[in-house]
């Protein structure tokens, strides 16, 4: 049975000033969840804002998309999760990763290690933190964390803990998140550290595919319980979809045609854009969709027609 598709806006971009009403917008348009990443550039902090947000809207779910790892050593991270999902009434999902933004390392004076030791010291961290929000003592001496002891009052409002959700764009970090994640984000590849045309090349429909074997393989048994998750780096309501794409494909170094399949570009009618949704969900499984906050309004009529579907 295929799961609902359900929407999420991301509030980065918006001025802060202006984080609490549209929050409180998303939830009147039937918005799923808001979402805040973990950049050092001009944005909100995410944990701050989504408490923000929590005290401010009765039923959106709260999700930081997603915090970096690094930036936080796991029972310091518990403690901050533990009391937003209670002060948010068990509404909190987390979403962390293994960290990219090599500009993000360099303002605060963190040593960027290679990919391999950062999934290694996330996959530490992820196990630490599930055994602690379900209320079990950790005693791990590991490559990378030392914990004795469980997490104290306040713990998670569901004796299973807080959702968790892992993404990435290559096969160390997509098993990893199979293996464990609730949700599982299908990114491009940013490796370089930087967004550009090399994540555009990675954003197409053979790259997607490859992707979700990837996912299976660390998931097995549990992919179909798995929520799939896309964030939408071009998100726009149009009748003119193909002429947006021949715009704009070259600039993320990729055929308008490998443009309008890429799971990371919604252009169209809002038919078009309805249809685009569906066939994710057909051909990967993609449930959940994450665009940017300025174009909740124009993608109202898109969630008020897939409302259930």
């Amino acid at each position: 049975m295929n799961a609902p598709i359900r929407f999420s806006a991301s509030l980065a971009s918006i001025p802060t000033a202006n984080l609490i009403a549209t929050a409180r917008r998303a939830e009147e348009l039937g918005f799923a969840a808001v979402t805040i990443s973990d950049h050092f550039s001009d944005q909100p902090a995410p944990l701050v804002g989504l408490s923000a947000v929590a005290a401010s809207t009765s039923s959106i779910r709260l999700l930081p998309l997603v915090l970096s790892n690094d930036y936080r050593q796991p029972v310091v991270l518990a403690k901050e999760l533990a009391t937003l999902d209670v002060l948010s009434g068990g509404r909190l999902d987390l979403g962390i990763g293994a960290g990219w933004m090599t500009s993000d390392y360099e303002l605060a004076g963190i040593d960027v290690d290679s990919p391999g030791i950062r999934i290694r010291r996330l996959a530490e961290s992820v196990d630490i933190l599930t055994a602690l929000f379900r209320g079990e003592r950790v005693d791990v001496d590991g490559e990378f964390y030392a914990v004795h002891g469980e997490l104290s009052e306040p713990r998670p409002v569901h004796d299973s803990g807080i959702p968790l959700m892992l993404a990435g764009g290559k096969q160390k970090m997509l098993t990893l998140a199979g293996a464990k994640a609730d949700i599982v984000g299908i990114n491009p590849s940013l490796t370089a550290g930087v967004i550009d045309e090399r994540a555009g090349r990675d954003a197409t429909r053979e790259r997607t595919d490859q992707k979700i074997e990837w996912v299976k393989e660390g998931a097995g048994a549990r992919f179909d319980s798995i929520t799939l998750q896309t964030r939408i780096h071009l998100a726009m309501i149009t009748d003119d979809r193909d002429g947006v794409a021949r715009e704009m494909a070259p600039l993320l170094g990729i055929t308008a045609d490998d443009a309008l399949g890429s799971p990371h570009a919604l252009v169209g009618s809002v038919a078009q854009v309805i249809d685009e949704v569906k066939h994710w969900r057909d051909r990967w499984g993609i449930s959940l969709v994450s665009i940017n906050a300025e174009s909740m309004e124009d993608f109202a009529p898109v969630i008020e027609q897939l409302d259930g579907a």
